[in-house]
């Protein structure tokens, strides 16, 4: 005898009707649009092991700005002809008046070193900033004494703007800037994708920034603390690393909002891709910029983590000298991140109850109540 086939099966198949098949359930379990997000991410990883290892795989030194100089006006440019003219370009050279506009240029961050040359001896000084990284101090002493070296004379290095005995390798500042940006962009994404979260019109968009700022006056401040008194890792003002950490968090923040309200939960992704694949090996933290490829050396600057990291450290060790260029680049980001989330609130067309962003189904209405009246006449 036949038995009836249940036809009440849900979608995936169970044990109230037939099963549609492995294929089936594997369609059931994985959207198509969960298989695209998920490309993303492995495309995202890949990028991510790419700029890393692209960044510092092989650090090499690059027209390192070098200040020379001597008693003697024509040895002095004979010294910069022949430093300019070694293979590959690793230093870049520029005579100077004496020994005290070069130290002047090094705390003025124009300079990364200065060679003064002795001509009644063999041996000469070399004058580096620990401050802006040891590998950059180690790389100038490693040019400059071979070029010695095959000259038959003697470096004597001196640092003149040492790092702090907390910091070691002067890496503090930028690991203080990263914890910033992680903040940054996961406070934001927390902030537009939080169960129940409406379409942002301009006042929620409002709301949010409001939200995000408080955060990062917060989380400057206890950076700043944690990284100088607490740790004793990093010297230099607090108030000048707080005004920079929540500089640094805001304008993080305000990217991962804009990204979202343009790409929805894709948006995440983007703001990783440019602030942690990107901005991360390009910041000049583990090799400041003279010692990086060409594509890292010219983008780091201008990402939020090697505008940040510069920043850093001209507080710590430099008096906040040339700092304002990376102050400027961290406020355009702000800006710009802010003025986009206000303009995608304001132009955006979701749908009633969905979370900006989010990429979440609309709420199940009530069926015994029925959508709830106030909520409808809010929107």
């Amino acid at each position: 005898m036949n038995r009836p086939t249940d036809t009440a099966a849900g979608p995936s198949g169970s044990a109230t009707g037939p099963s549609g098949g492995f294929l089936a359930e594997v369609k059931d379990a994985v959207t198509t649009r969960a298989a695209l997000l998920v490309l993303g991410v492995l495309a995202l990883q890949l990028a991510f092991i790419t700029s890393y290892i692209g960044a510092f795989h092989h650090p090499k030194p690059s027209e390192i700005p070098l200040a020379v100089t001597t008693p003697v006006a024509q040895l002095t440019e004979r010294s910069v002809k022949q430093l300019g003219e070694l293979p590959g370009k690793p230093l870049d050279p520029r005579a100077v008046k004496d020994e005290a506009t070069a130290l002047r240029q090094i705390k003025n961050r124009e300079v990364d070193g200065a060679l003064i040359v002795d001509p009644g001896g063999t041996t000469d000084r070399l004058l580096v900033a620990g401050g802006s990284g040891a590998a950059l101090s180690q790389a100038l002493e490693q040019v400059v004494g071979l070029t010695e070296k095959a000259q038959g004379r003697t470096v004597r290095v001196v640092d003149v703007a040492p790092s702090a005995a907390g910091d070691g390798r002067g890496l503090s500042s930028f690991y203080l800037v990263v914890g910033w940006c992680v903040g940054g962009y996961l406070c934001a994404a927390i902030l537009a994708i939080s169960a129940g979260a409406r379409p942002a019109n301009s006042a929620r968009a409002v709301i949010r920034l409001g939200a995000l700022l408080l955060y990062s006056i917060a989380a400057g401040l206890l950076g700043a603390v944690i990284a100088g008194p607490v740790l004793d890792a990093l010297p230099g003002s607090i108030l000048g690393l707080w005004g920079l950490g929540t500089l640094v968090v805001f304008a993080v923040g305000a990217i991962t909002l804009a990204f979202q309200g343009l790409a929805g939960v894709v948006g995440i992704g983007l703001a990783i891709l440019l602030v942690v694949v990107f901005g991360n090996p390009s910041a000049g933290g583990a090799y400041p910029y003279p010692l990086l490829p060409p594509f890292w050396k010219a983008i780091g600057p201008a990402l939020p983590p090697g505008a940040g990291t510069y920043a850093a450290r001209s507080i710590a060790y430099f008096k906040g000298n040339d700092m304002a260029p990376s102050m400027l680049v961290l406020a355009g980001w702000a800006v710009l991140g802010s003025a986009v989330t206000l303009a995608c609130a304001i132009f955006h067309k979701g749908r009633p109850g969905a979370a900006v962003g989010s990429g979440l189904p609309d709420p199940a209405p009530d069926l015994e109540t029925g959508p709830d009246p106030a909520e409808g006449a809010g929107r």
